[in-house]
């Protein structure tokens, strides 16, 4: 799935404004300022739209964490990951949100999409490990939409 349409459903989702997207990527002190922000939140047939790139990314859903969950200061940053996946996006929403397994099956049963515990078991692991499967955009499209339905819901 493109960044875009990523950094699009978050700001859908927890309704924020483009000088907000900034705020939270800069929690990470990446930088990135607001026109660059609005270019990213273009469609792709849109003047001036711009491909969100992974560093701003990943500094995005790091920062992400930080705006839900707090900056725990007496930690060391953590080094971000590239390239951005499917699996990265689904693993720090799912910390960003404190998400825990049961929620993630009613958020995607809400959706219209049903999952094993295995199949999701596999989304989470290391790219390593030998059941590790790939995110398929259709599956975090289904996991934006249900985490949608249950955050605007609230």
């Amino acid at each position: 799935m493109l960044n875009n349409d990523v950094l699009r459903s978050v700001r859908y989702m927890l309704d924020l404004s483009d000088a907000k997207l900034v705020d939270i990527v800069q929690l990470t002190d990446h930088k990135v300022d607001k026109a660059t922000m609005a270019s990213f939140l273009k469609k792709e047939d849109e003047v001036d739209y711009a491909e969100c790139d992974d560093i701003t990314m990943a500094n995005f859903l790091d920062g992400l964490v930080y705006f839900r969950r707090g900056k725990d200061e007496s930690r060391p940053a953590q080094e971000i990951e590239l390239p951005v996946t499917n699996n990265l996006v689904l693993k720090k929403l799912r910390v960003a949100f404190e998400l825990k397994d049961d929620d993630i099956y009613a958020m995607l049963a809400d959706a219209g999409f049903e999952v094993s515990k295995p199949e999701l078991s596999a989304l989470f692991r290391k790219k390593d490990h030998k059941h590790f499967r790939p995110c398929g955009d259709q599956f975090l499209r289904n996991f934006l939409k249900g985490l949608t339905l249950r955050v605007r819901k609230n």
